[in-house]
């Protein structure tokens, strides 16, 4: 009889869950034995960092009808939700923890369906060493003994950047580090002035959180530029929208600019099918970047790119509008250049482009999102990987590089039984941190190692 594939899922939030999900869906559809086992550092096994909030008024900002797990099921999500009694249809914007809960469930769901063919094992443990050999990879845990698989999934998620790190190096009580784990945005809700760093999506919905809280609420966001992300279009989608397909070809950012000038010049109003037509080719296009070119366009383009890309749910934007409208919403273009703490918060020293000003705040929360140099990630997995050369960095340092079906290389660039997804995958496909693209990757890993032949999987 032929041997179970064995695969180790390290992480197990939304990136895990979707490779883990998909891995049993290949041993269903290929009939193939699996033995699965799920390495989870918290034992959450399921919503992750993005989906773990529990209030309703955080919203996904993607519709439901594109947030379905399952690669070859579109509707899925919508199908779920409809089950419990929500109202739900493609456009709709749920609550980010009923996500969460979805890819719970949903995981659960596909190892019922695969108990024929597969085994399933969850170990709530970190892992600290990845070995590999001909034979297959063993995985060092802090405490259960190793593990041994064929293959690996690496699915840490997101390292989270700590700007405050030189500024606050021991900390402090009403520094929240990392607004989605602990007590998160609800400890700020005594009235005293916040400080958001940055104005993103999270920092959006830390403001909803804590002036629904306390009527006297202010908060303050600032980030380099103080942009925010711009709303989905609300109600009905608008007619169709011809914009022309992206070039076959780039030879720099100026090419690329050039064809985004010309969409937007014919129909500025259409921005939103300029962005959607692009996400399906921004990987091929951003391959096609040399180094510098990739460089030039985080450092200039990007940030424009990611407020139009990245948007915001309307209601969510709505109640933005409002907050700032009222004053209790301030932004402020700069970055935090000292910090005193005090009895009350902290005395915040911004830098602006008309000067240095002073800000007394209660709170700080950090919510610049993902943290900037992969090398900088503390993560002691990945510090070894990279160490010992299992891993390397990209060559721009977002991530690690790989392959482009996921399988990590290592040192001199030979590829390992280790595939990575998700957040890990920045650098070399830029987008690759949403629902859609990181479920794509999950069912090409499954087909690549379950679905595969073992001798096919040995030859690679």
């Amino acid at each position: 009889m032929t041997e179970p594939a064995r695969v180790a899922v390290i992480g197990v939030g939304a990136s895990g869950a979707l490779a883990a999900t998909h891995l049993l869906g290949a041993a269903v559809e290929h009939r193939r034995r699996l033995r699965l086992v799920l390495v989870d550092r918290g034992g959450e096994f399921g919503p992750g960092v993005a989906y773990r909030t529990t209030d309703p008024e955080h919203l996904l900002n993607t519709p439901a009808g594109k947030m379905s797990a399952l690669d070859d099921d579109p509707g899925h999500f919508v199908r779920w939700s409809r089950a419990r009694g929500w109202e739900a249809g493609d456009g709709t914007f749920l609550p980010r923890g009923d996500y969460g809960r979805y890819l719970t469930e949903t995981l659960v769901a596909e190892e019922r369906r695969a108990a024929g063919v597969a085994t399933v094992e969850r170990v709530t443990a970190t892992a600290v060493g990845l070995a590999t050999d001909e034979g297959g990879v063993t995985v060092e845990l802090d405490g259960p003994g190793p593990i041994r698989a064929d293959t690996v999934v690496l699915a840490p998620g997101a390292g989270h950047g700590d700007p405050l790190a030189g500024l606050l190096p021991g900390g402090a009580d009403r520094y929240v580090a990392d607004p989605w784990r602990g007590a998160g945005p609800e400890a700020a809700t005594d009235g005293s002035p916040v400080l958001v760093l940055g104005t993103g999506l999270s920092m959006m919905d830390i403001a909803v959180s804590v002036t629904r809280a306390h009527p006297e609420t202010v908060v303050h966001a600032v980030s380099r530029h103080g942009l925010l992300p711009r709303p989905h279009r609300s109600g009905r989608a608008s007619e169709a929208v011809s914009v022309p397909e992206p070039p076959e070809q780039l030879d720099s950012l100026r090419d690329l600019l050039g064809y985004a000038r010309r969409c937007l010049a014919r129909e500025p109003e259409h921005w939103r099918e300029f962005v959607d037509r692009m996400r399906p080719h921004t990987a091929r296009l951003w391959r096609q970047l040399d180094l510098g070119e990739r460089r030039r366009f985080l450092d200039r383009v990007n940030r424009f790119w990611d407020v139009h890309r990245h948007r915001a749910a309307p209601a969510t934007h709505h109640r933005i509008r409002e907050l700032l409208r009222s004053g209790r919403l301030r932004l402020h273009r700069g970055r935090v250049e000292r910090v005193r703490p005090t009895t009350t918060g902290f005395d915040v020293g911004l830098a602006t482009p008309s000067g240095s000003r002073k800000l007394p705040v209660g709170w700080l929360v950090n919510a610049t999102g993902f943290r900037p140099e992969v090398r900088d990630d503390p993560d002691p997995l990945l510090r070894r990987l990279f160490t010992e050369g299992t891993a390397k960095p990209d060559p721009i340092g977002l991530g690690m590089a790989t392959g482009r079906d996921g399988r990590v290389l290592g040192r001199h660039g030979d590829g390992r039984r280790i595939y990575t997804l998700g957040a890990l995958r920045r650098g070399e496909e830029f987008e690759s941190t949403a629902v859609p693209e990181i479920r794509s990757q999950a069912a090409a890993i499954a087909a690549a190692t379950v679905g595969a032949r073992e001798e096919e999987v040995t030859r690679r």
